[in-house]
């Protein structure tokens, strides 16, 4: 039996690709070992009933007390260390650091990830493993140092060289890295395409489709548990709350949307802000955010919607590129969308007659796609009747014998 470590930067809690793959690979008959993070709430080590173990890193650096107390200038804290500096004067440079950890964001962030690196390496280390499966980039660190001859395996999720909020410093980190991999990974053709440009090299495409169900997920009681009218229409936008997915657009668009209440699913760090523009809304009444809720839950929330958006911005190749698990859970519970015009979403919308494209940067143009499922009932009924046929087609179980086929190839 070939034994699996993968990796992730997350404490996959609501990380549905990584248990596709994790599922699929256990099915297949591989003994996986996933490594991931801990928030102090989770167990350190548990088997998922998929058949699979899962293994949870701290990265609370050992003076953690210390620092909380450094940060409330407790008084008896503050006289023990002037105690200690008066006997042991080495220890100011300690202090300092401390000082420094608790004082600078950057500082105490970098220091709980190089903890967590070093922690999540050190305890693959002690396994031996026939091959390394590095989800993202901040986890091939992680997966190269603790092979020991195994096969590395680079699922890359997103475009590192090139989306909100990194530098150009993952590009150069990436292409560094990837004289170590055996075989990487990317979400879609247009990646594929771009990953070739950069490196030369071609890597296997594996979309993110969910997993198939027979039966369409039955729809939760929204309208109840919000207070939303019977018949009104729920607009739905679920993942995370981040910067560059049209979210104040939609917001925008709500005053030109004659019928629907906007319901946000999810979490992030733009959250807050979002929540102070739809309260500044003049249709605040008709906007409702829900809490990121847990992944086998979620498919009952998605069906509880008329319309769903995916509104991503053109601000990066990252978002350009991207084909978006939402949309396909959207279809999977027979629900049409607004989509944004970007090629992977405009080829799957337009092939599969599954919604309406618009320009997401236009609140009235969203709005009017809008109006136009919302009002006209034959096409709701003829797009929710092309989701019927595309959720057969863009489904994991269709999906995952590439995954199985990039493990053959590596093991050869």
């Amino acid at each position: 039996m070939k034994r699996v470590g993968m990796f992730v930067w997350n404490t996959f809690t609501n990380d549905a690709r990584v248990l596709r793959e994790c599922t699929a690979l256990a099915e297949a008959g591989y003994q996986v070992d996933l490594y991931c993070l801990n928030d102090g709430t989770l167990p350190e080590v548990e088997r998922h009933p998929s058949g699979f173990q899962i293994l949870r890193i701290d990265r609370t650096p050992p003076f953690d007390n210390i620092l909380r107390r450094i940060g409330k200038r407790n008084p008896f804290t503050l006289m023990i260390g002037a105690g200690l500096l008066l006997l042991f004067p080495w220890l100011i440079p300690l202090l300092v650091l401390l000082y420094l950890v608790q004082k600078s964001r950057f500082v105490r962030y970098a220091l709980y990830n190089s903890l967590g690196i070093v922690r999540m390496t050190r305890a693959a280390r002690k396994h031996p493993y026939d091959i390394m499966h590095a989800n993202d980039l901040n986890t091939l660190p992680q997966a190269i140092f603790a092979a020991r001859g195994a096969k590395i395996i680079y699922d890359s999720h997103e475009v590192q060289t090139d989306r909100t909020g990194y530098g150009k410093g993952q590009g150069k980190l990436e292409r560094h890295l990837l004289r170590f991999v055996d075989q990487t990974m990317v979400e879609n053709a247009t990646r594929a395409d771009y990953h070739t440009s950069l490196y030369g090299k071609r890597p296997a495409v594996l979309h993110n489709y969910p997993f198939y169900q027979e039966t369409v997920p039955k729809a939760r009681p929204l309208h109840q548990e919000l207070g939303i009218a019977e018949g009104e229409p729920i607009l739905l936008y679920q993942g995370g709350i981040q910067e560059g997915r049209g979210l104040n657009r939609l917001i925008e668009a709500m005053p030109f949307i004659e019928r629907g209440t906007l319901v946000f699913i999810g979490d992030g760090k733009i959250k807050t802000e979002l929540q102070q523009s739809a309260d500044q809304s003049p249709e605040r009444e008709r906007i409702r955010f829900v809490d990121k809720v847990p992944l086998d839950q979620l498919p009952s929330y998605t069906a509880a919607a008329t319309v769903g958006f995916q509104v991503l911005q053109n601000v990066c190749f990252n978002h350009y590129s991207a084909s978006s698990n939402k949309l396909f859970e959207y279809m999977a519970a027979l629900v049409p969308v607004v989509a944004a015009d970007l090629p992977e979403i405009r080829r799957v919308v337009e092939t599969e007659g599954v919604g309406l494209l618009v320009n997401v940067e236009s609140p009235k143009e969203i709005a009017v796609a809008v109006n136009q499922i919302v009002e006209e009932d034959g096409l709701r009924q003829a797009m929710k009747e092309q989701t019927k046929q595309a959720r057969r087609k863009y489904n994991w179980d269709k999906e995952k014998h590439h995954l199985l086929d990039v493990y053959r190839e590596v093991t050869m």
